[in-house]
């Protein structure tokens, strides 16, 4: 069980990457909502570097499963939708490079998280996946970069996990702030 020192949102609370997905689908307007969270992200210049390939049908979930680790793909399978998170790493006003691509991009992915949390979903986002694959398959220009391949879905039964999954299947212990904050005064 998470302790929380402070009182913070409710979504934040509970959200965490579970990996047993139900096969219940997922609805095209839940996915858009998702995706219209994470439009709203916060970023530098208000470039919004962030953009989604989207699987949802048989075919392309089966595509997108393609790029995944062995054992990402062992759970990852089952869920009903897949997103690859991708940033665009220059500005499109000058064409400089974008230091905060990958910050702003994460940012997104925060939103999209918490609302996914807020609506009864699941999300559990993968850096486990081939970057170089990807960018064949979808034919991604060069100054596109993969980020990573989140699943989504509703909550699953944890017992359907192979046995070394199922032991990890809690949400993760956190640091303290003590821990994380380097300075304060």
């Amino acid at each position: 069980m998470r302790e929380f020192k402070y009182q913070i949102m409710p979504e934040i609370m509970r959200r965490w990457s579970p990996r047993a997905f139900s096969d219940e689908p997922v609805a095209g307007e839940e996915v858009l909502a998702l995706l219209e969270a994470a439009r709203f992200a916060p970023s530098c210049y208000n470039e919004q570097p962030w953009r989604f390939i989207v699987a949802q049908t048989s075919e392309a979930l089966q595509k997108m499963q393609g790029l995944l680790t062995e054992q990402n793909l062992l759970w990852a399978k089952h869920a009903p939708v897949l997103l690859l998170l991708l940033a665009k790493r220059t500005f499109s006003e000058t064409g400089q490079e974008n230091y905060w691509h990958m910050f702003d991009t994460g940012t997104a992915w925060g939103y999209l998280s918490l609302e996914a949390e807020r609506r009864g979903l699941i999300t559990h986002a993968m850096g486990g996946f081939s970057r170089k694959r990807a960018i064949a398959l979808y034919d991604l220009p060069p100054d596109i970069a993969p980020v990573a391949l989140v699943a989504v879905g509703k909550l699953g039964n944890s017992s359907l996990l192979a046995a070394e999954l199922r032991e990890r299947e809690r949400p993760g212990v956190r640091r303290q702030l003590s821990e994380l904050v380097i300075h304060s005064s």
